[in-house]
C-alpha cells in the first residue's frame, strides 16, 4: 500500500455515540493518532464526566497454516504510523446506517469488523464475521487501557495496579477507585479471554503531538481474546462500564438489531426528503449530537421529578460539553427538520430552568452539575430557536411556560446584568464587555489573552436583541394582548433606528462589526453582519441586503463556509495549526466555519429568492467533505484558504445542523 493510501487511513476518522455524551472513536486504520481515540469512553456521574475506559484493540487473525495477519492497530501503533499488515489488506470502509464496517481481503479470506454502542449505555461491541475463508481461522483481539479523562494527558502514569477479576466468560477490569471497572465479555465459537500476566506498551499519538500536547503515553493489557472463526459466523468483544445485569441484557445480535432499528426510525420521523443519500447521512450525524446528560444528576432528577425529560445537545466532538449558543444555534437543524420536537421542547426547558440574572448558561463544564454563564448572546438564541420551534410545533403550552422567563431576561438586561451586558439607553443598543472575557461567539481565550474581545456593541448581538424583541412582542401579543406587547415594539424599533443609522459602513458597503468600541475592530469585514438579514425579523433595512451579501461573496465564502476574517486585514491567518496560543490566534482571524453557511443561504435566499439551486450549489462542498475527517459527519472549522484543511472537532454540532437546515431550505418546492 502506498504511504498517501496509509496518510489517508490515518486522516479519517470515525465515531459513534451513545445518546449519554460518551463515544467511541478512531482513525480507519485502528491506529490512535488522539487522545480521544478509544472504543469506549463512557459518560459517568459528576464529578468523573466523560472517561476513557477501553482505549485500543489490537486485532490479528491467524490463518490455518501458521500465519499471522495483524488487521487494525497492531504494534505498529508505537511509531505512530502504519506498517504492511492490516493496513495492506484493509479492502473497504463503510458506513451502515451511521455505524462503521471495516472489510480485510487476502487470499480468499473476507473478514468484516462492525461496532456498536447500545443507545443510552456506556457499552460497546465488537463483531467480526468471517464472510468467506478457504479454511476456519482463529481471531485475537488485545484490549489496552489508560483509564483516565477522556481529554486527561496520556503521558499522566498509570494507576498503580491494574487487576483483573474473572469468572467463568465475565471479566472486570479495576484500575480506579472512582470510576467502575471495566467489563469484558467475548463471544464467538470456543471464546476465551486468556490472561498473560499482563503487558504494557508505549503510544505515540501524532496529532497530539502536532497540536503541542503530550504524545508519548503507555497502555497496559490483561491479555487477549481468542475466537475461532469458521465462514457464516462471528465473534467478537463486548465491554462496559454498565452493571452486569444491563450489560449482559442483550447479546451482540440483539444490540446490533435494536441500534439498527433506532437508527431506522430516526430516518421515518424525518421528512420524505431526508430518507436517502447525503440527506439521510446528516440525519444519522444529527442523531450524534442529541443527547440525555446523566452525568448532571441533580439536573435530570429535578426534571423528571418535574414530570419532564432531560435533553441537550454535544457542541462538538470529541473535546466540547453542551454549550448554550451551540445547542439553541443547532436546534432547528438538528431536531426540528427531522422530526424530534419533543426533545427539542426538552431542551428548551432544560436551558431556560438554568437561567440566572437573565442569561442561560454559556457552557456546562465537564464533570460539574452547574454552567458557566459568560456568554452575551446565547440567551438571544434561545428566543430564535423557541421562535422556529412554535413556528414548526404550533406548540403554545411550551411557549406559554417560557414567556415569563424570557421577558425576565429583556428586563435583567435592559436594566445590566453580568459582564457589562446592558442596552445603553442612548440609543437602545446592547452593549457588552469585561475585561477578561469573551463574551460573543468569536471566543478564543488562551493563557488570559482574550483574541477577539469585541467589547462594545457587535451587530450580530444587535441583530439578535432585535430580533428577540420582535419574536417576544408577537408571543405576549398572542398570549396576553397587543397593549401588553406594546413596550417590546417599542423597544424593538428604537433598536432598528439606531442600528440603521450607527452600523451602516458607506464606504464599505457593509455593516460595521462593532460600534462604542475598539475602532481597530470596527471596519474589519467579518461574517457576523449576515444575522442583521438572516434572522426571521431582520434588523437592517432591505436597500442594504445586496451589498451586504456581495461583500461577504467577494471576502468571506468559500466551498465549506464563511471566513471569519477577509484576507488582507490585520492578524489575519491563513491556516489552523500549530500549538493552543498559535491556534486559538487564527480561530476567528480568517478561519472558515462551517456553520455560517446557513446564515449565508438564509440572506442569498431572501436577497435573489429565485435561486434556490445557485444556494443549494453552495453545499457541495461541504456535503462532499462527509467523506473526509470524520466519515459521516461535518468539521467544525477549515483553513481560510486552499485546500481548505479540516481542523478543530472532527464533528461539530452546528456545522452539521446548519447544513441539514440550508439542504431543506433550498429543496426546489421550498419546503423549510
Amino acid at each position: 500500500m502506498s504511504a498517501e493510501a496509509i496518510d489517508r487511513q490515518l486522516e479519517r476518522e470515525w465515531l459513534v455515540t451513545n445518546g449519554l455524551g460518551g463515544y467511541a472513536a478512531g482513525t480507519i486504520a485502528g491506529v490512535c493518532t488522539r487522545r480521544f481515540h478509544g472504543h469506549l469512553v463512557a459518560s459517568l456521574p459528576a464529578p468523573l464526566g466523560r472517561v476513557m475506559m477501553l482505549n485500543h484493540v489490537a486485532e490479528e487473525l491467524r490463518l490455518a497454516d501458521g500465519r499471522v495477519v495483524r488487521l487494525g492497530g497492531g504494534d505498529e501503533i508505537e511509531a505512530g504510523r502504519v506498517e504492511a499488515g492490516g493496513a495492506a489488506h484493509l479492502a473497504g470502509f463503510r458506513l451502515d446506517g451511521g455505524l462503521p464496517v471495516w472489510r480485510w481481503e487476502l487470499e480468499g479470506i473476507v473478514l468484516e469488523k462492525s461496532l456498536v454502542l447500545p443507545h443510552l449505555q456506556n457499552t460497546v461491541f465488537m463483531r467480526y464475521r468471517l464472510l468467506a475463508a478457504p479454511a476456519p481461522a482463529r481471531l485475537h483481539i488485545r484490549p489496552s487501557v489508560h483509564f483516565r479523562e477522556h481529554e486527561g494527558r496520556v503521558a499522566s502514569p498509570l494507576v498503580d495496579v491494574y487487576s483483573i477479576r474473572s469468572v467463568g466468560p465475565r471479566h472486570e477490569i479495576r484500575g480506579r477507585p472512582d470510576a467502575p471497572p471495566l467489563k469484558l465479555l467475548a463471544f464467538g465459537r470456543a471464546a476465551a479471554f486468556l490472561l498473560d500476566g499482563g503487558s504494557r506498551r508505549e503510544i505515540f499519538y501524532r496529532v497530539e503531538h502536532d497540536r503541542g500536547y503530550d504524545a508519548a503515553g503507555a497502555l497496559w493489557s490483561p491479555g487477549y481474546l481468542r475466537a475461532d472463526l469458521v465462514p457464516g459466523e462471528e465473534a467478537g468483544l463486548g465491554a462496559s462500564t454498565e452493571p452486569w445485569e444491563t450489560f449482559a441484557a442483550m447479546g451482540p445480535g440483539d444490540a446490533f438489531a435494536v441500534e439498527e432499528a433506532r437508527r431506522a426510525s430516526l430516518l421515518r420521523a424525518a421528512p420524505a426528503s431526508l430518507r436517502e443519500g447525503r440527506a439521510a447521512a446528516l440525519v444519522h450525524a444529527a442523531d450524534q449530537f442529541v443527547m440525555t446528560p446523566n452525568t448532571r444528576v441533580l439536573d435530570a432528577a429535578r426534571a423528571r421529578a418535574a414530570g419532564d425529560d432531560i435533553r441537550s445537545v454535544i457542541a462538538g466532538y470529541h473535546w466540547f460539553t453542551d454549550w448554550g449558543r451551540d445547542t439553541m444555534i443547532s436546534l432547528e437543524g438538528l431536531l426540528l427538520h427531522t422530526g424530534r420536537h419533543a426533545e427539542a421542547a426538552c431542551i428548551l426547558r432544560m436551558f431556560a430552568r438554568h437561567m440566572k440574572d437573565g442569561l442561560i448558561p454559556n457552557l456546562f463544564p465537564e464533570g460539574h452539575q452547574e454552567g458557566l454563564y459568560h456568554a452575551a448572546d446565547a440567551t438571544l438564541w434561545l428566543f430564535h430557536a423557541l421562535g422556529r420551534y412554535a413556528d414548526a410545533t404550533g406548540d403554545w403550552a411550551t411557549v406559554a411556560e417560557l414567556v415569563p422567563g424570557l421577558e425576565d431576561s429583556v428586563a435583567r438586561q435592559l436594566a445590566g446584568t453580568r459582564f457589562g451586558i446592558r442596552v445603553d439607553p442612548a440609543d437602545g443598543l446592547l452593549a457588552q464587555g469585561e475585561d477578561g472575557y469573551q463574551l460573543t461567539w468569536m471566543d478564543a481565550k488562551v493563557a488570559g489573552w482574550v483574541v477577539t474581545p469585541r467589547r462594545g456593541k457587535t451587530v450580530e448581538i444587535n441583530a439578535l436583541w432585535h430580533n428577540a424583541l420582535r419574536l417576544l412582542e408577537g408571543w405576549v401579543s398572542r398570549l396576553r394582548g397587543p397593549a401588553a406587547a406594546l413596550r417590546y415594539g417599542e423597544l424593538a424599533a428604537a433598536t432598528h433606528a439606531s442600528f440603521n443609522a450607527r452600523f451602516w459602513n458607506e464606504s464599505a458597503g457593509c455593516l460595521f462589526d462593532l460600534v462604542d468600541g475598539d475602532p481597530a475592530e470596527a471596519s474589519l469585514v467579518r461574517p457576523n453582519q449576515l444575522l442583521a438579514i438572516s434572522l426571521t425579523h431582520p434588523v437592517l433595512d432591505p436597500a442594504r441586503w445586496p451589498r451586504v451579501l456581495e461583500t461577504v461573496e467577494r471576502d468571506l465564502l468559500t466551498p465549506v463556509g464563511l471566513r471569519s476574517l477577509a484576507p488582507g486585514s490585520p492578524n489575519y491567518r491563513a491556516r489552523y495549526d500549530g500549538d493552543l496560543r498559535s491556534r486559538d490566534a487564527a480561530y476567528h482571524q480568517g478561519t472558515v466555519w462551517g456553520w455560517l453557511i446557513g446564515p449565508y443561504v438564509d440572506a442569498r435566499l431572501k436577497v435573489r429568492p429565485g435561486d434556490r439551486a445557485g444556494a443549494r450549489a453552495c453545499l457541495d462542498g461541504l456535503l462532499d467533505h462527509l467523506d473526509d475527517a470524520c466519515v459521516g459527519s461535518i468539521s467544525e472549522i477549515f483553513d481560510a484558504e486552499a485546500p481548505y484543511r479540516p481542523r478543530g472537532c472532527v464533528a461539530q454540532a452546528w456545522s452539521v445542523a446548519e447544513v441539514l437546515r440550508a439542504w431543506r431550505l433550498t429543496e426546489p418546492d421550498g419546503n423549510s
